[in-house]
């Protein structure tokens, strides 16, 4: 063997043993990372739901079932998360068809507005619908001001606070599967339906048997998303004054879980539902893959809307965004507002409450340390975000579709889960939250996150060839410097629109906000809001002004991810 032979053969030696490292090292640190903060802080909940000091038991189930309160709470969270899943699905069809299947002026402005809601949490938009809809709020004054009604409605007694809960959660919601079913919809080759058109075929029938089939994964992938985010959501309901489900009484058994293990039985509940129905969806469309020539973007699938479907169609986005924009109006003017007692709108309006976010301790904390944690959250998603995907989309150990799979469990799992498995697991430990949560909230905004930065960095690295590394390793360049040099600038862009959202969505977070922060100094956002509401005088209207706050910073950052993403945007949503 030659000198040249010999240094050839090192080299890829070299290159080999690089690949192996970044690839089952990236697989060790993402196990690793799951194990401790994921698997582990649910299999101590499983444990202790099933075992107690004599062993093996089913006392804790027993005594769950036969509390009418707690079963009453499991029923009412299956029922929102059905609600508003059956809801948004009713609306998101006709958004989507009409997004995907129609051209029309201001199509763009009014698909930019129905994503709007995205960008206020509902529990945010429970205080505006509060101070609207109070037996003396707006709405009731103005009905009673025209003589449409005598005495003012209750419209949030005990029995209607159940839809009070659904209509937030679907008006928060509904853009989630409207992106999943527009991005399937679009995908949709339409020579298909031309060809189906040219046999005779009448349209109902083409959408029936040709065009849904191919975009039932998407709609199905929304739907889950959509259930499982609505059965597990803890801020709505408790703002809402709606404690009869399982997100409240599980908040309210996290101080006292080691002396009621009820809790953990209850818990347990809420892991075996959301798995159940991830795996079922898996199970049903994870297999189900459609190959067609052309995408549904191709002109020849958009047709150019008429007079009359025209009115149709600005009355169906025109009226959804009226009603979407509802809460985020009702927040605002709550925000502003001065003297404001008994008239549908305020006598005076004022910025006070805006400039009390800065001059008292509690609000400007809650910014600051969500800011910190957001960020902190954020370059941890970065960095495992890239190699996980660079992994698998590169196949470089044989285990990559494992790791692929393994980072998205995350989505199955609620963040009240988590939160509670951190605080059974970790109380006592140097990484106790009740005396320093901020590891734990970095960790938990990081985890429940990283799916979305996979799935971003993932789709820029499908579309860049694999050619270009090539070319860097003929040159003798290592696969760090590779990756860093050729492959980061590439997807760049894709970085920054899952790195803009990963962040957006921890800054409000609220289910491992909420749970985790148990002392001033250390709430985020979410919780000093909370906190806010809960006082009285002021308390609701700086809430209000920090809401609003937090709604601009969503804002931008899924601006900014919608315009790098596009239409890919919804592929982050995929369950």
């Amino acid at each position: 063997m030659t000198t040249e032979e010999a240094t050839v053969d090192q080299e890829s030696s070299l290159n080999r043993l690089i690949s192996n490292t970044v690839g089952y090292g990236t697989i060790a640190a993402t196990i690793a990372i799951l194990f401790f903060f994921l698997v582990l802080p649910v299999a101590v909940i499983i444990s202790k739901a099933f075992y107690s000091e004599d062993g093996l038991t089913f006392e804790y189930f027993r005594l769950l079932f036969a509390n009418d309160l707690q079963t009453s709470s499991i029923w009412n969270s299956i029922l929102i998360g059905i609600a508003t899943t059956v809801i948004c699905m009713l609306l998101s069809i006709p958004l989507s068809m009409i997004n995907t299947k129609w051209e029309f002026p201001g199509k763009a402005l009014l698909s930019g507005l129905l994503l709007v809601p995205m960008v206020m949490p509902p529990f945010v938009g429970a205080i505006g619908i509060q101070r609207f809809f109070a037996r003396r709020g707006s709405i009731n004054i103005f009905l009673i001001e025209n003589g449409w009604i005598d005495a003012p409605i209750d419209w949030l007694a005990e029995g209607n606070k159940f839809w009070a809960v659904v209509l937030l959660e679907v008006l928060h919601l509904y853009p989630i599967m409207y992106l999943n079913l527009s991005a399937a919809l679009a995908n949709v080759d339409p020579s298909l339906e031309e060809a189906a058109e040219v046999m005779g075929v009448p349209r109902w029938r083409r959408y029936l048997q040709i065009v849904w089939p191919l975009a039932a994964p998407g709609l199905f992938a929304g739907s889950i998303i959509v259930f499982i985010w609505a059965l597990t959501d803890l801020g709505t309901p408790l703002l809402v004054g709606f404690h009869d489900s399982m997100p409240v009484r599980i908040f309210n058994m996290v101080t006292d879980a080691n002396e009621n293990p009820v809790g953990f039985a209850l818990v347990f509940v809420v892991i075996l539902l959301t798995v159940c129905i991830f795996l079922s969806s898996k199970l049903m469309f994870g297999r189900t893959k459609y190959d067609m020539m052309a995408k549904g973007h191709v002109t020849s699938g958009v047709q150019k809307a008429g007079p009359f479907r025209l009115i149709m169609i600005y009355s169906v986005l025109v009226g959804t965004v009226a009603i979407a924009l509802v809460p985020h109006i009702s927040v605002f003017i709550t925000s502003i507002s001065d003297q404001w007692f008994l008239t549908v709108l305020p006598e005076a309006y004022t910025t006070k409450y805006y400039e009390l976010i800065f001059e008292t301790d509690l609000p400007f904390t809650g910014i600051k340390n969500s800011l910190l944690l957001s960020l902190g959250s954020t370059g941890l998603d970065l960095i495992l975000g890239l190699l996980v995907a660079y992994v698998v989309t590169r196949k470089l150990v044989p285990l990559s579709g494992f790791l692929d799979g393994l980072v998205m469990i995350p989505l199955a799992l609620p963040g009240i889960v988590l939160a509670f498995g951190y605080v059974v697991t970790y109380t006592d430990t140097f990484l106790d939250p009740l005396h320093n949560p901020v590891p734990l909230l970095i960790i938990a905004y990081a985890i429940r996150r990283l799916p979305f930065m996979v799935r971003s960095a993932s789709a820029g690295l499908q579309q860049t060839s694999y050619s270009l590394e090539e070319a860097s390793a003929c040159f003798g360049a290592s696969r760090f410097y590779t990756l860093r040099k050729i492959v980061m600038p590439l997807v760049a862009a894709n970085l920054i629109a899952g790195g803009l959202l990963c962040f957006a969505y921890a800054m409000l977070d609220v289910s491992d906000s909420l749970i985790l922060a148990m002392k001033d100094q250390f709430y985020p956002l979410t919780k000093a809001i909370y906190a806010l509401f809960l006082e009285q005088g002021s308390g609701e209207f700086v809430a209000s002004a920090l809401g609003m706050i937090g709604m601009l910073i969503l804002t931008a950052c899924i601006v900014g991810s919608s315009l790098i993403l596009g239409k890919k945007m919804g592929e982050l949503f995929r369950s």
